[in-house]
């Protein structure tokens, strides 16, 4: 049952004044639950809580801290359809994707409760002392990664399960050993409680410590910039816009003690269509790539939201033949009013620009919260000449942009900002005789795909979500798949300590049979 109450540890709290609902963009009415926003009273708690937490849990054992990420799992399908009910109803998102993201939720739990179990991810390197080396002796120095400590998550709008309570970032913080204070996101609030209900109830029966895991409620942005000043909180995860984003990671930088700010912010994911592709695939490309830009109404941080190809007919044809397959799709509803009021302000702002040209927009009426989708052009030249055109839409939107030649084309690509992904769309050998355009594509995103479309992100170890700013702010870093834990970890070093001293993963015996690497060799041999 949802209180509207915010999770202080393992108790239940609602002190504040400030209250809000949720909204059901469906139905267009308000949800009956009433959520209480945390006060500062109730801040400081839950970091206290957290900070007292990590103590223990920064050195739980790895079948503990497995187990607690299982039973997370567990009791989150447990929750059934009142989390499937409550997830479409705040949404507007269909049920389909609601146990799809479920599915993911889970999934990503079981992986990292696998990752702790092997026990490799802390990197445990050691090097021997050599007290005979000369001219000076060589220390005995042993390294691994720690966690940092209690993390603040902010749950995102997009995803109300994948990416916000128990997602990747709350799961990969657990698996590192960091306690997570979640700062619920105010559109699914419920989804929010209940999902916050079961990793308490988990922290409960694999006996977590008392504040491994808080919860806390806000309608705006007070509670999120009190979390992130809070000198007991020592890393932030956040999915939204660059404006959030770049609020937060602005805070955690004016800190005495700054801290780190792992955000994945906005991204229009360019995809280059080549010639001869245009040239034989216009069709199947069209059908694809508008099916792509609608998916889940826009609203995917992988959206193609800028498409580029050189000036041919192929490329005209392809214009074309896109604005007719994005207007038969049937327009579908977006996560919130706001986001809708976003989004037509945006994509009005867009096509209002000097020299573009509208190819398709759906024009026949449509249900309130619903998008209508819609395809515009550009000259290359006008794209590089107005930077308000790379901006991204969010929602289901994409500019076409027409580039003179492949010069025009590789500057292009070279002048865009960061961005979480890149596909390159070709015929079989046609993109070996573009290496340097490829190249420039690379060094703006974090993910380059071949012959495909960006929307989908498989949860698995060689994925990276992040690219360089503002697709990320730090892109070194991804926030998809097990080295996403390493976000919340940092490297230390013992030097000379005694060995009944060390931890577990650094002892000479090598009590936990963990791969290492000792001397330059991987092995799991003791010493």
């Amino acid at each position: 049952m949802i209180t509207g109450n915010n999770y202080i540890g393992n108790k239940q709290s609602a002190k504040g004044e400030t209250t809000y609902k949720t909204f059901n963009p469906q139905l267009n009415i308000e949800n009956k639950p009433i959520f209480t926003e945390a006060t500062q009273e109730e801040i400081n708690e839950a970091v206290h809580l957290a900070t007292a937490a990590f103590k223990t849990f920064r050195s739980i054992s790895r079948l503990k801290k497995a187990d607690f990420l299982n039973v997370v799992a567990d009791e989150i399908l447990a929750l059934d359809d009142e989390l499937i009910e409550t997830y479409c109803s705040e949404s507007g998102l269909p049920e389909g994707r609601a146990k799809g993201e479920r599915g993911r939720t889970v999934g990503q739990l079981r992986m990292f409760a696998d990752l702790v179990l092997e026990g490799a991810w802390i990197e445990a390197t050691i090097d021997t002392a050599e007290p005979e080396r000369q001219p000076l002796p060589k220390p005995d120095i042993r390294k691994m990664l720690v966690p940092l400590g209690p993390v603040v998550v902010f749950g995102a709008s997009n995803f109300p399960l994948a990416y916000s309570t128990a997602g990747g970032d709350t799961a990969a913080a657990f698996a590192a050993g960091c306690p997570v204070i979640v700062k619920s996101h105010p559109m699914h609030s419920g989804t929010g409680e209940l999902v916050a209900s079961a990793i308490i109830k988990a922290a409960k029966r694999t006996g977590m410590p008392n504040g491994v895991f808080s919860n806390l409620n806000s309608s705006g942005i007070e509670v999120g910039s009190q979390l992130v000043k809070h000198p007991g909180v020592k890393a932030v995860g956040f999915t939204g816009s660059i404006r959030g984003g770049r609020a937060l990671y602005d805070l955690a930088a004016q800190r005495d003690e700054p801290i780190p700010v792992f955000a994945e912010m906005g991204s229009v994911n360019p995809v280059v269509i080549l010639p001869e592709a245009l040239k034989n695939r216009s069709v199947s490309l069209a059908k694809t790539y508008a099916g792509s830009i609608t998916l889940g109404t826009g609203q995917f941080c992988t959206n193609p939201g800028l498409l580029l190809g050189i000036k041919s007919e192929g490329l005209s044809e392809f214009i074309k033949n896109l604005s007719d397959e994005i207007i038969k799709i049937e327009p579908s509803c977006m996560l919130h009013p706001n986001i809708i009021g976003a989004y037509e302000k945006n994509k009005q702002k867009a096509m209002s620009q000097a020299n573009l040209r509208v190819a398709a927009d759906y024009e026949l009426d449509v249900q309130t919260n619903y998008a209508r989708q819609a395809i515009t052009t550009v000259e290359g030249k006008t794209f590089l000449e107005n930077p308000n055109l790379h901006q991204e839409v969010f929602g289901p939107y994409s500019i076409v942009v027409q580039c003179e030649n492949t010069a025009q084309l590789t500057d292009l690509i070279s002048k865009l900002e960061g961005q979480l992904t890149g596909t390159l769309i070709a015929d079989e050998n046609e993109a070996s005789q573009y290496p340097e355009l490829i190249s420039a594509l690379q060094n703006r995103v974090g993910r380059l795909i071949f012959n495909g479309a960006p929307t989908g992100v498989e949860v698995c170890p060689s994925m990276t979500h992040g690219g360089p700013y503002p697709a990320s702010t730090d892109s070194r870093f991804t926030a998809v798949g097990i080295h996403s834990i390493k976000r919340w970890v940092r490297p230390f070093s013992y030097q000379d300590w005694p060995n009944d001293l060390l931890p577990d993963e650094l002892k000479n015996e090598n009590p936990l049979g963990i791969l290492r690497h000792l001397n330059g060799m991987l092995t799991n041999q003791n010493i």
